[in-house]
């Protein structure tokens, strides 16, 4: 069993600047998330948008924020368990908590902080009569780890930034037998730079593009062999494919933390704004947007001085009989559990002649 000092549910960017300033109280932490990667929304929903209120960045890129996030967390050296699905919380007797995952990862705790977005996010699925029976058989609605698609003919669904980023990778970066990117519409809603990447694949022979195109069915005996196509209009032909991903979007639900004995308003996890934004389960904090408060707005910034708060309380906790005096990092500085120390300039004394 995995153990720590805060358990975060969630590694979007609340959940990753939780660990920063945990991290300056000396506070180890482990996420989990349901999403292969870090970033939550900003890496799934919009990773080419750019974001235009945080604090110091006129526009900054939602990748390029999470980017810089991982990069200020670094020396506090959180551990992460990714694609995996926090299912169960339970509390000891000494006041620890364990938290399970649906892949039987166990974590322990002594505090918890559920930074889970807009919650669990699940993966909208087309309407194929037959799509559970191929589902870990050929069908993924995330692309966990891009090299296990060599060799393999894969076929993508979709009109978006998932659908086009996906498709330029496996062409290009991965050495796939062939890849192919259906969408039912002759256009997409993607970055500019994403699709003309794809109009140039595809005159170079590494992108089969098939517009307007739905897959309506599926094929094969124990594994996926082949995907039906149907053009506009009634027209259906069979591509044979050994990998089916279809990016059609997320789902956000609150998921299995409804079921942890917190309160529930508005689909969102109710929280003690006025102290420390922790929920009716002492020593389990809601920050972000997967809580709700008298006044609450969903914004980035906001989920960041939350989870300062957050940080505050649990150090409170774990600590009651140890005094914490506010430090500015201008002054001091920060140094991390890696051994870095990060520092301003030191001032001299000096004449000048």
């Amino acid at each position: 069993m995995k153990e720590t000092d805060i358990i975060i549910i969630g590694a979007g960017p609340t959940g990753l600047f939780a660990v920063f300033e945990a991290g300056l109280l000396r506070l180890k932490c482990h996420l989990i998330d349901t999403l292969p990667q870090v970033g939550g929304q900003l890496t799934e929903l919009y990773p080419k948008k750019p974001i235009f209120d945080i604090p110091g960045y006129p526009s900054v890129g939602a990748l390029e924020l999470v980017d810089n996030l991982m990069e200020q967390i670094k020396q506090y050296q959180p551990e992460f368990t990714l694609g995996e699905t926090a299912m169960t919380l339970t509390k000891n007797d000494d006041g620890t908590f364990i938290v399970t995952t649906d892949a039987g990862t166990q974590v322990k705790g002594k505090a918890v902080a559920i930074a889970g977005g807009l919650g669990t996010f699940e993966p909208r699925k087309p309407e194929l009569e037959n799509i559970a029976q191929y589902e870990g058989k050929g069908v993924a609605y995330f692309v966990k780890n891009p090299e296990s698609y060599a060799g393999k003919n894969v076929v993508i669904a979709g009109g978006g930034d998932s659908a086009l980023d996906w498709s330029i990778y496996l062409a290009e970066k991965v050495n796939t037998a062939s890849v192919t990117l259906v969408h039912r519409r002759n256009e997409f809603r993607g970055a500019l730079d994403s699709v003309e990447k794809v109009k140039t694949l595809k005159a170079a022979g590494k992108i089969n593009l098939k517009t307007p195109y739905e897959v309506v069915g599926l094929v094969g005996e124990n594994q996926l062999e082949k995907v039906v196509l149907e053009q506009e209009g009634g027209n259906k032909e069979e591509l044979i494919a050994d990998a089916f991903i279809p990016l059609f979007g997320l789902t956000p639900k609150l998921g299995p933390i409804a079921t942890w004995g917190v309160e529930i308003e508005k689909n969102a996890v109710k929280v003690n704004n006025a102290l420390d934004y922790q929920t009716c389960i002492e020593g389990v904090y809601a920050i972000g947007d997967v809580n709700t408060y008298p006044g609450k707005l969903k914004l980035i910034l906001c989920g960041f001085h939350e989870a300062t708060l957050m940080c505050q309380s649990v150090y409170k906790r774990i600590y009651p009989n140890k005094k914490y005096v506010l430090k500015y990092t201008t002054v001091v500085g920060i140094d991390g559990f890696d051994g870095t120390r990060k520092e301003a300039e030191k001032a001299v004394i000096k004449s000048i002649d």
